[in-house]
């Protein structure tokens, strides 16, 4: 059955591995990025930078926040450096710039990337124009997804309704915050492992073992899209 989300009027898309599949490992190049900027950055050799990287990630949300805490970094320096990848990996198919293009409302991506890596990926997959925010990290003061106090900001920034707005995210952790403040969620499942991390470590909440705070589960975004705007129609009429 189609969900029902004839409320909805601003529709939040996260950017990696949501409004593309997780199966094209874009996040693989990013990995590598980080690691490399963290060796060169704290002049250390590849491995252990790598376990700084996750660490600093485990512990404050994202490698770049722990940069910036315990290090001084300037953090446009390393979103340039680990953004600067090849997206030749990604779709280009008109099936979600199609869905995304007919949704009644307004479209937003919130991301915890730089709003240039949003503008590269999203003209890559043929989603250029279709917006009407792209809301980075930066945009945030640098607090990244999921702390509070960046949805807060986000929400204000646009002036978005959470009661009449749907957020849509490959980690479920990060859909607790939007729950909390009222959107419905959506989370984009993907059976393929994009964290590269060890099996305990690896992001929770998807598919079955969805958690409370996620609405809907879907594999297939533009279908998923579509189906509701079907939906919403037949409503209408």
């Amino acid at each position: 059955m189609a969900a029902d989300l004839t409320h909805v009027e601003d529709w939040v898309f996260d950017l990696d591995n949501t409004l593309y599949p997780a199966s094209c490992d874009l996040f693989a190049q990013i990995d590598k990025k980080m690691t490399q900027f963290v060796a060169g950055f704290l002049e250390m050799e590849p491995e252990a930078a790598r376990k700084v990287q996750k660490k600093y990630y485990t512990e404050h949300g994202t490698t770049l926040n722990g940069l910036m805490l315990h290090h001084g970094l300037a953090p446009e320096e390393f979103l340039d450096f680990v953004h600067d990848i090849d997206l030749s990996v990604l779709p280009t198919g008109p099936e979600l710039a199609n869905a995304i293009a007919a949704l009644p409302g307004r479209k937003l991506v919130y991301t915890n990337g730089s709003r240039r890596h949003a503008e590269r990926v999203t003209e890559k997959l043929g989603l250029g124009g279709l917006f009407d925010g792209l809301f980075g990290i930066e945009d945030s003061g640098y607090r990244p997804k999921p702390q509070m106090r960046a949805y807060d900001v986000f929400v204000r920034a646009h002036n978005v309704a959470p009661g009449k707005g749907i957020f849509f995210e490959d980690l479920a952790r990060n859909l607790a915050p939007a729950k909390a403040l009222g959107f419905t969620t959506v989370l984009v499942h993907s059976d393929h492992d994009w964290s590269h991390e060890p099996e305990e470590a690896r992001p929770a909440g998807s598919g079955d073992d969805a958690p409370d705070h996620v609405d809907y589960v879907t594999g297939d975004l533009p279908q998923f899209l579509a189906d509701a705007i079907t939906n919403r129609k037949t409503h209408d009429t």
